[in-house]
């Protein structure tokens, strides 16, 4: 497996494994809140959203991406935001295909994300994640490679 810079013709590869990464994330995080909720949030499906999201964050100017490839297959990815006026670096997204968890690469995404930060000059690093048990397996990554857990009461009501 190697870290790369992404490239534009990745794009599809990238929503693809996004996709089928976060399936089970949405699946729980139907589950925790409302379906009135829910659909405000997702209106025309979470696959639309997440979809336009990973476009958004690829082309973004203010982020960068790395893609992780495994024989030429892009496996999964990882977008990272600078905060210089906090020296805060931010792993924004991080997703590895279904097929190829398990293997560390995620871990390994985290942590290239977090070296770069570093030489990028930042003191701190953050990272956002759920607490439904979708997101169980983000947190043990954030975890396995050092992250402290800073606990947020969010609270949602439909209007």
């Amino acid at each position: 497996m190697q870290i790369r810079p992404y490239e534009a013709q990745q794009l599809d590869a990238v929503i693809r494994l996004s996709l089928r990464a976060w399936e089970p994330v949405f699946e729980s995080i139907q589950q925790a809140i409302s379906a009135d909720i829910y659909q405000v949030f997702y209106p025309k499906h979470w696959r639309v959203s997440q979809q336009n999201a990973v476009k958004d964050v690829c082309v973004a100017e203010d982020v960068n991406v790395w893609v992780a490839m495994d024989a030429e297959a892009t496996v999964g990815f990882v977008a990272v935001k600078l905060h210089s006026e906090d020296s805060m670096g931010e792993i924004y997204m991080i997703a590895v295909d279904p097929d190829h968890q398990g293997r560390g690469i995620g871990s390994a995404l985290a942590e290239f994300a977090l070296d770069w930060m570093k030489n990028a000059g930042m003191a701190i690093a953050m990272v956002e994640t759920g607490g439904d048990p979708g997101h169980a397996p983000a947190r043990h990554t954030y975890e396995k490679v050092g992250f402290d857990l800073l606990p947020v009461a969010r609270y949602f009501k439909k209007l």
